[in-house]
């Protein structure tokens, strides 16, 4: 019984040396330890062990990177115009030791400085500029920032301007200045629309006049070719009727009175005088004469 009470007071005592003793440093973490109030070493992830009443652990430091969003801060432009600018700052810090040792307050001092920064940057710069220099600010910034906070173990990866606040009149000027400029390019749109929309009108209305003029071409073309192959089938048939009386060896008597017919028909109707030839005259008063007998 007696070997069982000093084997349990025995397993306490270890469990607790070495729960006091024994320290596992986290994934992304590091630790900074004193030895009899003295730096001794940086622990990062793993288990290490503390002597009792000699190491002590004073800082435990994160090494992931660190986003601080800081209030708002007053600044003076160029041209003596007041305005709230808060920024954001990205930094990581990577040496644990002067993180620690190097300033006291390090977050405070971050802030500090970067609203003095911002005061002599804006400083510089008049009110459009600091408007539309967003991404020169934020370059300046970082620079400035990340040489100040070097010897105190800190990385600034990245700066930004958040939010830019001028004076509630000059806001409202800026706004109605958006509002006119909004109307300018409506209106440019709008005149826009109605030159393209009036080029398509006239664009379709010639079309349409290219269109009907093609059309009375055409007919007028049709028109013309029918009356030409009338005319060539006409004379075509005159030609043919020619060449058949030809072909017949028709007598001189018939030629006479084709041709008095063909007179005959020329003053039907029409009050012409015509002078026939004496050869038809003869044969003009033998069918005078025909017609007498025949009566």
């Amino acid at each position: 019984m007696e070997k069982l009470i000093i084997f349990l007071v025995l397993f306490v005592i270890v469990a607790a040396v070495l729960m006091y003793t024994v320290r596992i440093v986290p994934q992304s973490e590091a630790y900074v330890v004193e030895r009899l109030g003295a730096y001794h070493a940086t622990w990062t992830t793993g288990v290490h062990f503390v002597l009792p009443f000699v190491d002590r652990i004073s800082n435990k430091v994160t090494l992931k990177e660190v986003v601080k969003d800081f209030e708002p801060q007053p600044v003076i432009t160029k041209d003596n115009v007041t305005m709230q600018i808060d920024t954001v700052v990205y930094f990581q810090i990577t040496d644990p030791k002067l993180y620690t040792y190097g300033v006291v307050g390090p977050i405070n001092a971050i802030e500090n400085l970067t609203s003095t920064t911002l005061r002599n940057i804006i400083g510089d710069l008049e009110l459009d500029d600091t408007l539309t220099s967003r991404d020169i600010i934020n370059d300046e910034m970082r620079t400035i920032l990340d040489e100040a906070t070097d010897s105190w173990g800190i990385k600034v990866r990245r700066v930004e301007v958040k939010n830019i606040l001028p004076p509630k009149d000059i806001q409202e000027a800026m706004e109605k200045q958006m509002r006119a400029e909004r109307e300018r390019r409506e209106a440019i749109l709008k005149a826009e629309g109605d030159k393209r929309s009036a080029i398509l009108v006239a664009e379709g209305e010639k079309e349409s006049a290219l269109l009907r003029a093609e059309a009375k071409k055409q007919a007028l073309i049709a028109e013309a070719e029918g009356q030409a192959e009338a005319l060539f089938k006409v004379y075509e048939a005159q030609a043919k009727s020619i060449d058949l009386i030809n072909q017949a060896r028709p007598s001189k008597e018939y030629l006479t009175l084709k041709s008095l017919e063909a007179y005959q028909k020329l003053a039907d109707g029409q009050a012409t005088k015509i002078v026939v030839p004496n050869e038809l005259q003869s044969v003009a008063s033998l069918l005078t004469s025909a017609k007498e007998i025949v009566k």
